[in-house]
């Protein structure tokens, strides 16, 4: 019998630092006017010193659980959509499933801009359908701060930090994720880059002067490729599922600009309720951006049992996604008291377990090179 992959969770996380358009333009030669009607946006959250990417993917996947009324302990596979990890290795979803206790879960990173969380459904509902796993969590989380020239009013206006999550869960009724649209052209990859920092242009003095780290990006080339494939994209997924645009109840796009949104939907046909939006208060949050606006459209209602939901992104490498979602769950009433003392209490133990098992490996090392330094006093 066939499975389906039902989202059964949702949660986000954004830092709680505000930069407003007024506070940039006390920054670089900008405006507030100039901001908003170029890009739509108001504000941006920016993570604060110590918030990492992996941290505010944890708070978004703890509260995914809490919607989805599971333990950490039932998830079989993390998936972490970002190009900002903590660490070049090991992956961010390592440090998610360490600090969540989910013990048993596999976990990887995926790569791919701001079409990546979009991916990741896609990964994860195939191998839910394929019967490898029962329960995955999805994280689209980024912290572009990081990487942003402060300086450059052409690209330090439009990003801002923050994480979003969903649970899959299989299921035998019809419903979840009934298809999905992947694609890629890598002609495009010089459009929306960091040019240093990787093997093909290691960190040095001369790179970190030269501001190579930052994020750079042809928009007018990137705002032209978005407004033309979304459209295609939404009509790709939804043939795939056997559906049409009268089906659709909600389109979820990556939030970059509000001008591309509304050109979309006017492709489309789409009514602006039709289509949600929460880029003026968040700004590009990258692979964050979809599951933070998903999550939020069903905190506040937009989003029902029945409804079908189109999710798609776009990004570099250039990458498109698009995923059809037959929603399933309805907003939960928050959970008692006591059962968030028992949620809190658990992370508190995974900590614990987490800190036992490094002091475990330590003491196993040092008895080790205990061992080997005998062995070759001997051998001497």
């Amino acid at each position: 019998m066939k499975a389906y992959a039902h989202v059964v969770g949702w949660g986000k996380y954004v830092p709680r630092r505000v930069l407003t358009n007024a506070d940039l333009s006390q920054m670089v030669d900008t405006s507030d006017e100039w901001i908003r009607t170029r890009t739509g946006i108001r504000e941006r959250r920016l993570a604060e010193e110590g918030e990492t990417t992996s941290r505010m993917a944890i708070q978004a996947a703890r509260q995914a659980l809490e919607v989805a009324g599971l333990k950490p302990a039932q998830i079989d596979l993390i998936v972490v959509a970002t190009v900002t990890s903590d660490y070049p290795l090991p992956a961010a979803a390592c440090l998610v499933q360490d600090a969540l206790g989910a013990t048993g879960a596999v976990a990887f990173d995926l790569s791919a801009g701001c079409s990546g969380f979009v991916y990741g459904l896609a990964v994860a509902a195939h191998l839910l359908s394929a019967g490898v796993y029962r329960t995955a969590l999805v994280i689209g989380a980024e912290t572009l701060s990081r990487f942003t020239d402060w300086a450059d009013r052409n690209t330090c206006v439009l990003f801002g930090d923050g994480a979003g999550a969903a649970i899959l869960q299989a299921g035998e009724n019809e419903g979840g994720v009934l298809a999905t649209a992947l694609g890629a052209d890598g002609s495009g990859w010089d459009l929306l880059h960091v040019p240093a920092g990787g093997s093909r242009t290691p960190a040095s003095h001369r790179t970190v002067a030269a501001g190579l780290h930052f994020i750079q990006m042809k928009g007018r080339e990137v705002f032209r490729f978005a407004v033309r494939i979304i459209p295609v994209a939404t009509r790709e997924v939804l043939e795939q599922a056997g559906l049409s645009l009268d089906d659709l109840d909600l389109l979820v796009t990556h939030q970059a600009n509000q001008r591309i949104i509304e050109a979309a939907a006017r492709s489309l046909n789409v009514p602006p309720e039709g289509v949600y939006s929460n880029l003026e208060r968040y700004g590009n949050t990258s692979a964050a951006s979809i599951p933070i606006a998903l999550s939020e459209a069903a905190e506040e209602g937009h989003i029902k049992p029945g409804d079908l939901v189109v999710c798609v992104g776009f990004g570099a490498g250039l990458t498109w996604a698009a995923a059809a979602i037959r929603w399933t769950r309805p907003q939960p009433a928050p959970a008692p008291r006591w059962r968030r003392f028992l949620r809190r209490l658990y992370y508190i133990l995974a900590v614990l377990r987490s800190w036992l098992r490094r002091l475990r490996r330590r003491l196993a090392s040092l008895w080790t090179r205990d061992i080997l330094g005998d062995g070759r006093e001997e051998g001497e």
